[in-house]
């Protein structure tokens, strides 16, 4: 009975997840499908599971159950808790344990970078916090390039490119990729403020939290923005700029980055649903 309910755990707990939209919190929601078929998937592995259960409880109340059934050795018995325990754990943590939406804190700790500056591991599975999207390792060389051709022609005509929940990543990613392509551009976007301690006055990030396929490679994108002048605003402060696209050299990365310099701004509430999500177009 004990697999039972375990099963029965899962099955609810994509159900929740599903039901209140906490599951954008942990995937691209072009892939909700996947979760919603693992929801089925649990309950009727359930109602497998209380089928034989069912039949074993009659058994044992027939008298059909062998001797010795029940005679586990202790190392088995701690075997099989073990086994258990390793199930119930992401169940007690999901339902104990509210859903954190990621703030300046992680990028505080983990830092910002791109791929190719100097602090770059080398190792994907750590690029998790970086300024530009990058979709490239889901694509053959040949088919990233022509993916991103196409994005260009697709943004390039737009006199402003207005940024939104919908197509943030990919004209992000787009600008980062063809940073001459839009210089003089006027873009507006939304982000939450995140400022390094060598910082000037004038001088900050305004970042998204993105997921391309799941949390496991989501990362922080968005653009370095240079006020007019000196801005009172803090970390995590939700802003809507409006400004035109320069590149310039960034000391503290060493790079030459795309920037935004601003033309007005204001602040605003924290989007309902704080991330952005990456689009495949087919």
């Amino acid at each position: 009975m004990i697999r039972m309910y375990l099963l029965l755990g899962f099955a609810f707990l994509f159900f929740h997840l599903y039901i209140t939209g906490e599951l954008s919190q942990y995937i691209n929601m072009r892939y909700s499908y996947i979760s919603f078929s693992a929801m089925i998937m649990f309950a009727f592995l359930t109602v497998v599971q209380f089928v034989l259960a069912s039949r074993n409880e009659e058994a044992r109340d027939h008298g059909e159950e062998c001797c010795g059934h029940h005679h586990h050795e202790p190392s088995a018995r701690w075997k099989r808790a073990v086994h258990y325990l390793i199930f119930v754990f992401p169940l007690v943590s999901a339902f104990l344990f509210p859903v954190a939406t990621l703030d300046s804190d992680i990028v505080r700790a983990k830092g910002i970078h791109i791929p190719g500056m100097a602090a770059d591991s080398g190792d994907p599975f750590a690029q998790r916090q970086f300024l530009r999207p990058d979709s490239s390792m889901y694509y053959g060389r040949d088919d990233y390039q022509n993916a991103m051709d196409k994005e260009l022609k697709k943004y390039r005509r737009l006199a402003r490119l207005e940024l939104n929940e919908q197509n943030y990543l990919n004209v992000m990613e787009t600008i980062y990729q063809f940073p001459g392509a839009f210089a003089a551009r006027d873009i507006e976007f939304t982000g939450f403020v995140y400022r390094e301690e060598t910082a000037r006055a004038n001088e900050a990030f305004l970042l998204r939290f993105g997921i391309i396929h799941c949390v496991a490679d989501s990362g922080v994108y968005g653009l370095l923005v240079q006020f007019p002048k000196a801005v009172p605003l803090q970390n995590d402060e939700w802003v809507h700029v409006k400004g035109t696209l320069s590149t310039m050299y960034y000391q503290p990365f060493h790079l030459t980055l795309p920037y935004v310099k601003v033309t007005s701004w204001k602040r605003v509430e924290k989007p309902k649903e704080p991330y952005v999500y990456r689009q495949f177009n087919e």
